[in-house]
């Protein structure tokens, strides 16, 4: 620092660095672009099964909002999921059928979850879940049980180079 910068203050104020965003760290409003189409993270719910960590993201658009699920296995998951109307009642089926495509169970469990942004109202929460898969269409339909509640959600995989993400905050 040279004499007048101890003397009077230097004006320069180092910048706090920007985190590196990747899938396993999206932040409430960062931006991901898929499909040609910008979204804002609104919401973020982080899963926690007896130490087995995946994640869920809430992509607002213009015209709909969709859940992108980050999960690191043996190698990175990713999914883009979307609600659907599917009514389930207790007990959950091991096959269920939807729109012409059947889905098999392949997990279920409990989980403790972490809620932000527009999902900071489940935090702390437990719920149950029921992953399922199509194997001849490649699509995915996973129902969570919150309380007496049960949400479907359809989605197909996608691979990490199809989505970019711009830091919204630090």
């Amino acid at each position: 620092m040279s004499f007048f910068g101890k003397l009077f203050g230097s004006k320069e104020k180092k910048r706090p660095e920007i985190e590196e965003r990747t899938v396993m760290n999206l932040k409430v409003g960062d931006i991901v672009t898929y499909d040609l189409e910008d979204y804002q993270v609104v919401g973020s719910l982080s899963y926690n099964d007896h130490g087995f960590k995946w994640y869920a993201y809430q992509l607002q658009g213009a015209s709909r909002v969709i859940w992108l699920s980050v999960e690191m296995d043996d190698e990175l998951e990713l999914g883009i999921y979307e609600k659907s109307k599917l009514k389930v009642q207790e007990p959950i089926p091991k096959k269920l059928e939807l729109d012409g495509v059947t889905y098999y169970q392949d997990e279920t469990g409990t989980a403790t979850v972490r809620g932000e942004g527009r999902s900071q109202n489940v935090d702390g929460v437990k719920c149950r879940y029921y992953s399922f898969y199509d194997e001849e269409e490649e699509k995915y339909l996973s129902l969570e049980i919150w309380g007496s509640e049960i949400e479907a959600s359809t989605g197909f995989g996608i691979e990490e180079y199809e989505i970019k993400i711009i830091a919204g905050s630090l």
